[in-house]
């Protein structure tokens, strides 16, 4: 059985001629536990990739040089994969270590409207930190603030959250 995982970024484009791939990251977790592989869904199906070799370009740009993966061709057919991380390598983070990021992956509960979705992707480059929900009906955008935060079950993956009436209507 796959180990449970969450979505931490897509691969967007080939970098060079060597099978060097640029990955779009939401979250860092495989360079802060120094991890051997990721995840490729490839045709609903993850995949375990080795990761030989990485280097940032920005906050949320990294290259990736996979195993097996020589030349720009073969890295190619990756393009547009998402990427996952296990669930069970990501390190256990007390709270004033979390980052925005870490919420990624999370389900999110509103406690009036039940579940809304899936978060995506944390917005924290701006003033007002946002979640990306993907949720039944399309994407959400939540303010991620600690008053519409009712409870974060860290086991469960799961964010209560207490959203003002009429907020769900602005998506």
């Amino acid at each position: 059985m796959a180990p449970e995982c969450y979505k931490i970024g897509t691969l967007t484009r080939v970098h060079g001629l060597k099978g060097e791939l640029s990955f779009s990251f939401t979250d860092d977790v495989w360079d802060r536990v120094d991890a051997d592989y990721v995840m490729l869904m490839i045709d609903g199906i993850l995949v375990p990739f080795f990761l030989e070799e990485y280097r940032f370009r920005s906050d949320s740009v990294a290259l990736l040089k996979f195993q097996d993966v020589e030349t720009a061709d073969t890295a190619q057919e990756y393009v547009g994969c998402d990427v996952y991380f296990p669930q069970e390598l990501t390190p256990e983070e007390t709270p004033d270590e979390l980052r925005w990021s870490y919420f990624t992956g999370f389900e999110v509960v509103d406690d009036v409207s039940g579940v809304l979705g899936t978060i995506s992707h944390v917005e924290d480059s701006t003033a007002n930190v946002l979640f990306y929900v993907d949720g039944k009906n399309g994407e959400l955008m939540l303010p991620a603030v600690e008053e519409f935060i009712l409870d974060i079950n860290h086991t469960e993956r799961v964010v209560t959250m207490h959203l003002p009436e009429g907020l769900l209507d602005l998506n």
